[in-house]
Formats: structure tokens, sequence, C-alpha cells
């Protein structure tokens, strides 16, 4: 590097977007992915011990994927050299690997090689990779937004180690946006800025974890707001809105708006009006609510007010749960979306939640004990002989039903689930009405 180009990459630093000018150069300075690097860890040991083995980055944007290489980059002893698999091809890796060759049996001094998107490398360039991470000629630190063990080799997989890192959290994308307004080096601590507390709140939910979208946006609203009067950059909830183009939603998600629109979600699906339930479920989503938490309501109405009119419905909002947790937003909406429509359509019966509550209650006032039929007899065949006596095993008989005492003999003609006409719910009572044409046989 010659001075004129050390002079072009110096005012290329300054000029360049917040983000990138805020990311930490030491382990210190990283905020957030404490359960990888905080102290003690294997990672945060390894970095600062310069005994790095291959790993691979895995998370959403905007969660210091990058950063964390660029730590590595000023902590180690070795070259570090930047690929980015979006724009680098077989011949950038090759001249990266003769020179790490060459380097290696000169200087006997080791190569990283990073490797960002590297999901975004197909198969050919994934393999010829290998023998070089295998022989020690580069050390790999690969970054990838998607699951490394569907896009990325197998073979790579298994001589790396890899780390998944989190989306950060509000209180740390707090933290960030504090430093930035007051570091006046790196951040925005020259100007004379005045940001709002309602404002950092709003950009650090909205952010959805992603750091770099709320420094990207206090930056914009810094550089494009005029001072006030008194020579202050007045930085308000209007203006974070505008700058991350996201509009304020007024909704406290620890106070009367959380429970309010949760509640109409929730009336809406066991309403049958699958286009408010879509509505609440799009305001909530506007005003950053965990996609966890409406997910679990999901499956609560599923169960509490579909339930055995449409069993499949719990399925549904079962699987939309598992997923949404394993994609994240801004795809997790359809999910939410299909399972809220399918609920809000379903037939409703709310039988089986009657059922246990009537249950529960019939528990709570009447002492029972199990009919000596129905106990368990032990392995060995030891124990009680009057227990599992007289026992009929229903497949032995036609149509895999015989009459028998279940219930204990204090409540023997109690009756807690009473099917209704809905749906599904309409079969099991055509089958228990059918039961009682055997019995009377």
């Amino acid at each position: 590097m010659d001075l004129f180009e050390y002079a072009r990459n110096q005012e290329l630093e300054k000029e360049s977007p917040l983000a990138l000018r805020m990311r930490p150069a030491t382990l210190d300075e990283v905020v957030g992915q404490q359960h990888i690097i905080g102290k003690g860890k294997l990672l945060y040991r390894a970095i600062l011990a310069d005994k790095l083995t291959s790993v691979i980055f895995y998370g959403p944007p905007g969660t210091g994927k990058t950063t964390l290489a660029r730590v590595i980059a000023n902590t180690t002893s070795a070259a570090f050299r930047k690929l980015n698999a979006t724009t680098s091809g077989k011949k950038d890796m090759e001249e990266v690997i003769r020179e790490a060759q060459q380097r290696r049996g000169m200087y006997r001094q080791k190569t990283i090689l990073f490797i960002d998107e590297i999901h975004r490398f197909n198969k050919g360039q994934q393999d010829y990779l290998l023998p070089f991470v295998e022989d020690g000629t580069v050390l790999l630190i690969g970054a990838t937004t998607e699951n490394p063990y569907f896009e990325v080799n197998a073979a790579l997989l298994s001589r790396s180690v890899i780390f998944e890192l989190h989306p950060l959290t509000k209180e740390e994308i707090r933290r960030l946006l504090e430093r930035a307004v007051k570091d006046p080096v790196k951040g925005l601590g020259n100007y004379p800025i005045d940001l709002d507390e309602d404002a950092a709140v709003f950009l650090a939910d909205i952010a959805g974890g992603d750091a770099r979208a709320a420094l990207n946006a206090l930056e914009l609203g810094v550089l494009t707001t005029e001072p006030d009067s008194s020579g202050r950059i007045h930085i308000d909830l209007e203006t974070a809105s505008e700058c991350i183009q996201r509009r304020a939603v007024h909704y406290d998600k620890t106070g009367d708006q959380h429970y309010d629109t949760i509640s109409a979600f929730i009336k809406s699906m066991r309403g049958s009006d699958p286009d408010a339930a879509v509505y609440y479920l799009a305001r909530m989503l506007e005003a950053g609510e965990d996609i966890k938490f409406i997910a679990r309501r999901i499956m609560i109405c599923a169960s509490e007010d579909v339930g055995m009119a449409d069993p499949q419905a719990l399925v549904v909002a079962t699987a939309a749960s598992l997923a949404v947790e394993r994609i994240g937003m801004p795809e997790a909406r359809i999910l939410l979306a299909e399972a809220a429509v399918y609920v809000a359509t379903a037939p409703k019966s709310n039988a089986s939640y009657l059922a246990v509550d009537r249950a529960a209650e019939s528990v709570r006032k009447i002492k029972t004990s199990i009919p000596g039929h129905l106990m368990n007899i032990h392995a060995n065949g030891e124990g009680d002989e009057k227990k599992a006596v007289g026992y009929k095993y229903a497949h032995d008989y036609p149509g895999h039903y015989v009459e028998q005492q279940y219930l204990p003999d204090e409540i023997r003609d109690a009756v807690f689930y009473e099917p209704t006409e809905n749906g599904y719910e309409k079969k099991v009572r055509a089958y228990f009405e059918s039961l009682i044409h055997i019995k009377q046989e």
C-alpha cells in the first residue's frame, strides 16, 4: 500500500456510513452476542489467544458477523484477507490461496480468509476451498444469513465451528445509539444532538435486532434535520419514524395497547372474522410485537376456540409457531397470517376446553379412587392381585369397542365432554351415538 492508497482509504473511512464507522475494533467494544464472546467463552478465549480455528458465523443481518471478523483481523498476527461471495469467483480464491501458500512457505505466517455471504458460493466453489482448509493453508471464517447446515458444504461444516449470532436486544441497540451520539471520532459526537427518549426507544424497537438499520436511521435524521434556534439538532419521534420509513404506531407493549390489541386479535379469530384478525395481526407486527408471543396466542385460540371442530387448526398453529422462530421477520408475517386466517375461518367449538374445566371442578370437589380393572400391573406381574382384573381390551371386540366403566365409581355417570354439531365434532357426536346403539344391543 502506497501513501496515496493509504490517504484514499483514510478519506473513505471518514465518509463511510455511521454503521460502518461504529464497528468495534476490539472485543471490549462489541455490544451483544455475549453467549459466544462473553469473557471466558470459547470464541473470546480463542480470539485473545490468537488460536482460532475455522469458524462460520450464522445469523440475521446487522447482528455483527462482519464485525467479529474485523475484530479478529485487528487481533490476529495472521494475514487477513476478505472476499464477498456475491462479487468474487474462483479466480479470486485462487489468488488468495497462492498468496497464502507463499506466505506460509516464506514467513511461516498463517492466512485467515473471511468469506462474507459464503452461502452464495456454489458447490464447486465451496469444494475448491476444502483441501486448503484441510491442510491449513487458510483458516476459514464464513459469514451467512442462511442456515449453514442447508447452504454450506457438509465437508466444510465438519471442519468448522458454527457460531449462531442472535438479533441484538432493544437495550443493546439503545446502547449503540447512545455511543454513536456521544463518540466524536467515529460517531456523531461533533454534532449538537438531542435524541428524545421516545425516538431512541422507537428506533431500537423497530430495528428488529438489526443495529445497522438503527444507526443508519439515526445518521439520516442528524444529517437532514435543521438545527433549532439554539443550534441544537433535535431528533424526535416523528423524525425517527420518517428516517426509518415506518410510522410510529401508538402501541405500548407493556400497557393497555398491548392487551387491547391482542384481545381484539383473539376475539376476531374466535368470531370467525379473518379480515379483522389479519388487521390486528398487522397492527401488532408494525408496532414490533414479539412474533413468538403472537404465535403462542394463535395456538391457544386454535385449541380453546376451534378445538375438536377442526383438530387440524392446532397442527397449523403449532407448525407456524415453530416456523416463525426458524425464519424470523419479515417472512414470519406470512406464516402468522396463514395460521390466523385458518383459525378464524375454522368451525368453532369450546367443548374440549369446557370438558377439562368441568373435570377439574369434579376433581377438586369429589374424592375418588381409580377402578381396579384400570390400574397398572407391574412388568414382572407382581403386586396387588386385584389390579386390572376384569379389564376388557377394546381391540378384542367388534368395532374395537366394548362397554366398560372407566370413570371412578363415585362419578360413574358424569359427562364432561359434550361434542357440538360443528365441523369434525359432528362426526364425533355421530360416533358416540353409534356406541350407544352397541351398548343397547
